[in-house]
């Protein structure tokens, strides 16, 4: 054999040595005179939210204020009356201060002459429905346009959700990513032909709520859904076991 090929044939097998030692070394790396392996334990949950929040609005528009006032206390009173009739508890139905504010059309008196003319005063309020029913006051949230039959005008908007248990699935989640973690170091272990010791590290990493089947991203900052009430929760922990 020349010596070319006897020269080819030890560069190329050490390259393969080195790439060897490169890919271990991407999951065991040397810590204060000790080996360590690095991985990321993964869990997720599907859950379904136990707690609605629902707002809408409503508005009178009046030249004067105090006629204006009158039908908007109109207005509230029916809405709660028809909120009451559909199983909402009293307590549940919180009405906001009326905020009001000045109208004016924008008419031209002449040519080329244009002047703010006062068409009345718009009061505006609104309504908000917090609940543990969420299943009913997510219909009434659909069923509200009823009341234009009584020449009310709500504007509903899309009900929010959340979960009430959350620190508690966070704590159920963050075990699940552990356990799951281990069983990454063990079997990246036993591919190198040594075992874990102790967990010398540990750090959370992303804790996130999306939109079950849903397109949403996930977001390097967590995404924290509230538009959906079948939801899913993920998590990371990073984790450094010993090698024995």
């Amino acid at each position: 054999m020349s010596n070319t090929r006897i020269y080819s044939a030890v560069v190329i097998g050490l390259a393969i040595v080195f790439t060897s030692l490169v890919f271990r070394n991407a999951w065991i790396k040397g810590k204060k005179g000790k080996e360590t392996i690095s991985v990321t334990g993964l869990a997720s949950k599907d859950f379904v939210s136990d707690l609605i929040v629902w707002s809408g609005s409503f508005s009178r528009t009046n030249m004067s204020t105090a006629e204006g006032f009158s039908d908007l206390k109109h207005d509230a009173d029916v809405i709660k009356t028809y909120l009451v009739s559909k199983g909402v508890k009293e307590n549940e139905i919180v009405f906001s201060a009326v905020s009001s504010n000045k109208q004016f059309d924008h008419v031209q008196v002449a040519q080329n002459q244009y002047k703010d003319v006062f068409v009345g005063t718009q009061l505006t309020q609104t309504i908000q429905i917090e609940s543990k029913e969420v299943d009913k006051i997510e219909q009434i949230s659909r069923d509200i346009t009823e009341l234009l039959a009584q020449k009310i005008e709500l504007n509903s908007f899309p009900p929010n959700y959340f979960y009430t248990k959350l620190s508690d699935l966070k704590i159920e989640m963050l075990a699940a990513a552990t356990k799951d973690g281990r069983i990454r170091a063990e079997k990246i272990a036993e591919n190198s032909g040594s075992k874990i010791g102790k967990l010398s590290k540990a750090d959370m990493g992303i804790f996130q709520i999306t939109g079950q089947n849903s397109s949403e991203d996930y977001s390097w900052g967590g995404a924290f859904n509230t538009t959906s009430k079948d939801k899913t929760a993920s998590i990371t922990v990073k984790l450094d076991f010993d090698i024995n």
